[in-house]
């Protein structure tokens, strides 16, 4: 009988090749691949940030990281999905929960609450668009990009459109690497929480 993790990392990634994402195995590896990932393009309401009880901004939740392309990094752990994949943008993004060298994603919706239940699927239809919506100042991985958004959201918005328009493009994204052929890879993309930290 085969692995179920082994199991469960086939049927998540060829329904990854089977979407409509552009879907690249590095090494003919079922656990680590590419997927192009273009940025929400639908109207949302209105996000609404209550950054202190005396300051509330309504942040537009689209408008800067429409158009915008990314490759996106991912690896799955031999335990998943037990425990939760590392994901990391390839290209430039200017937002508060990416850093910005690295890529890596802090997403506390995969962090903290990964559950096997979600798929690789769930991630790019549900988790990265609602991160790039609803950005969250208050948990930093670029902390450039939570004080401006905090204190002058309308030249955040103004830098975020203009790292879209310079590297996220799709020519942008199909020439990002990861630049690592060592073992740095690791610390550059998020290694996120599992449900079972305590092993």
């Amino acid at each position: 009988m085969a692995n179920p993790s082994k199991r469960r990392i086939e049927t998540d990634v060829m329904k990854m090749l089977m979407s409509d994402y552009e879907v690249s195995l590095v090494n003919d590896s079922m656990q680590e691949f590419l997927v192009r990932f273009y940025g929400p393009t639908e109207s949302a309401p209105l996000c609404v940030l209550e950054l202190t009880p005396l300051l509330i901004i309504a942040v537009p939740p689209l408008a800067p990281f429409a158009g915008g392309v990314w490759k996106i990094h991912v690896e799955l752990p031999d335990q998943y999905p037990f425990k939760s994949p590392s994901i990391g943008f390839m290209n430039k993004i200017f937002h508060p929960n990416i850093d910005e060298l690295s890529g890596s994603v802090c997403l506390d919706v995969i962090n903290q609450t990964w559950s096997p239940m979600f798929d690789m699927i769930n991630i790019f239809e549900v988790f990265l668009p609602q991160l790039l919506r609803y950005p969250n100042p208050n948990d930093p991985l670029n902390g450039e990009a939570a004080a401006l958004l905090m204190r002058h959201p309308k030249e955040y918005e103004a830098k975020v459109k203009e790292y879209v328009q310079k590297f996220a493009t799709k020519e942008a994204a199909d020439a990002a690497t990861d630049g690592n052929d060592d073992d740095d890879q690791d610390e550059e993309m998020s290694d996120m929480g599992s449900i079972s930290d305590g092993e």
